[in-house]
């Protein structure tokens, strides 16, 4: 079997093109970044151990199994992570909170952040290589969670602190609290397509806003004057998301989409008092 037959072999399993190339990669042990090597190299044979392992990939990704899990990495804000079963797999809609928090930090010097939920440890690291000053911390429930996040931080050389809690059980203040916290509604019909991955990562109550409304009315008083709290939350939840923001006292409270338009984030500052 040659690569292209390998190829059309999994879009006939119904895989989307990207996802099978990438597979195919991987058990050939290239990087994901050689998509242009398969088109050049698409009449070779694929040797037979790696046509088992790759046939034995489609058929779980065929099952809804994530491209991340079947890898075990995938990159986010420029950092190759790694990932499995015990964490969400980062999307790339969550960029637009990285990017956001690094604006919110602009010029304070060796800025206090908190990552809540951090799960493979995404956001907290990404902040952490573009703010090198920053003092960032990565806050998780699962045990299971933190011990993928430490183990990023330690592959990828950077200094973030982790500790195990519930939000901001036992935290401190902070210039910016963050957070891509779970805001699926119990009951929502796509979460049954997301089954692979940890259930408690994405729902959260009955319209999916319990955490959001935990995190938001306890930040006051773990964000110092001028602080910022930023959630990313569902696309339909950003007009909820910025009334408890509003409720709780936070100004200069506003929305960000994402490239795909959504209104992905919302966030607000913490008032500035004397």
């Amino acid at each position: 079997m040659s690569l292209a037959e390998a190829l059309a072999a999994a879009a006939a399993l119904g895989l989307d093109r990207l996802d099978a190339q990438l597979l195919l990669l991987h058990v050939l042990g290239r990087p994901a970044s050689d998509r242009a090597w398969l088109l050049a190299h698409d009449t070779d044979a694929l040797p037979g151990g790696a046509q088992r392992a790759f046939e034995q990939l489609v058929q779980r990704r065929a099952d809804g199994e994530p491209v991340a899990y079947l890898t075990g990495q995938k990159e986010f804000f420029g950092l190759a992570l790694q990932v499995d079963a015990r964490v969400l797999v980062p999307r790339p809609e969550t960029e637009t909170l990285v990017e956001w928090s690094l604006q919110a930090l602009g010029g304070r010097t060796a800025p206090s952040v908190v990552d809540l939920g951090t799960g493979s440890g995404a956001i907290a690291l990404a902040i952490q290589s573009a703010r090198p000053d920053a003092e960032v911390e990565a806050v998780d429930l699962s045990g299971d969670a933190l011990a993928v996040a430490q183990a990023n931080a330690r592959r990828l050389a950077l200094p973030v602190r982790f500790r195990q809690a519930r939000w901001l059980a036992g935290a401190g203040r902070y210039d910016l609290i963050v957070s891509n916290p779970p805001y699926v509604a119990a009951d929502d019909p796509h979460l049954p397509a997301l089954r692979h991955e940890p259930r408690e990562a994405l729902a959260a109550g009955p319209d999916g806003l319990a955490d959001l409304r935990e995190i938001v009315a306890a930040a006051p008083a773990h964000l110092h004057p001028g602080g910022w709290l930023l959630l990313e939350h569902g696309w339909d939840q950003a007009e909820a998301v910025r009334a408890l923001l509003v409720a709780a006292g936070f100004v200069d409270v506003g929305s960000r989409r994402d490239l795909a338009g959504i209104p992905r984030c919302s966030g607000g500052r913490r008032l500035e008092l004397g």
